[in-house]
């Protein structure tokens, strides 16, 4: 049985949470993906890209890879061998290839080629988990029904006490509770850009770090 939150708890940590978006949004007021796009199916290639590899690396490989494929025909009608070579830089790329050009299929044949719009479409999607649909429907559509936990989500949010658990699910659970949800979609790019400037996986003295004081 899964063990549930006390009620104290969650009052703690919500009045704390208040605290910390509120640095947060001081520290990094413009917040934002960093990943590059110009359409909804770019958006959705470039997240599954982004698994196991830095937006930097992604955002070189689909400068070029978007002006070789510009439709989502493009894509479905591809060749795989080709494809891989194409992707190869991101990492597991045979994987990715799979998901993208399956993705593309099905969006094409069960969507009418427009990306879903809601949650339970989209995770039907190969590739497509519920961090990646989180991404994408508040990206795309504005549309937001939880938090995108990546790594360095799960990491801070267990360092500064927002949750104990270390599994995304049960994590996004604790901070849908705790944070307000016109903060959820912002609160993870802060909280991304907040570990690559101040508190890095690296071992480092954390009470340097700006959030380290926060009670």
């Amino acid at each position: 049985m899964k063990k549930l939150v006390a009620p104290r708890t969650v009052i703690a940590r919500k009045a704390k949470a208040v605290k910390i978006v509120r640095a947060l949004k001081k520290l990094f007021p413009k917040a934002r993906m960093a990943l590059r796009y110009s359409n909804n199916w770019e958006l959705l290639v470039a997240v599954v890209l982004s698994a196991q590899c830095t937006d930097k690396k992604v955002n070189e490989v689909t400068e070029k890879l978007f002006k070789k494929y510009k439709t989502l025909n493009e894509y479905a009608d591809a060749d795989p061998k080709e494809f891989e070579k194409d992707i190869h830089a991101t990492g597991f790329f045979r994987n990715k290839t799979k998901s993208i050009l399956r993705a593309a299929n099905m969006i094409r044949a069960d969507f009418g080629g427009e990306i879903p719009h809601t949650m339970e479409e989209l995770v039907r999607v190969p590739g497509v988990a519920r961090k990646t649909a989180n991404i994408v429907l508040g990206n795309a559509y504005g549309i937001v029904v939880g938090i995108a936990v990546d790594t360095h989500v799960i990491r801070l949010s267990r360092l500064l006490g927002l949750t104990d658990h270390t599994d995304p699910v049960n994590i996004e659970r604790d901070l849908m509770q705790i944070l307000p949800k016109e903060e959820w979609l912002a609160f993870t790019y802060r909280l991304i850009e907040y570990g690559r400037k101040y508190c890095s996986a690296r071992k480092h003295e954390h009470a340097a770090c700006p959030l380290s004081a926060i009670k």
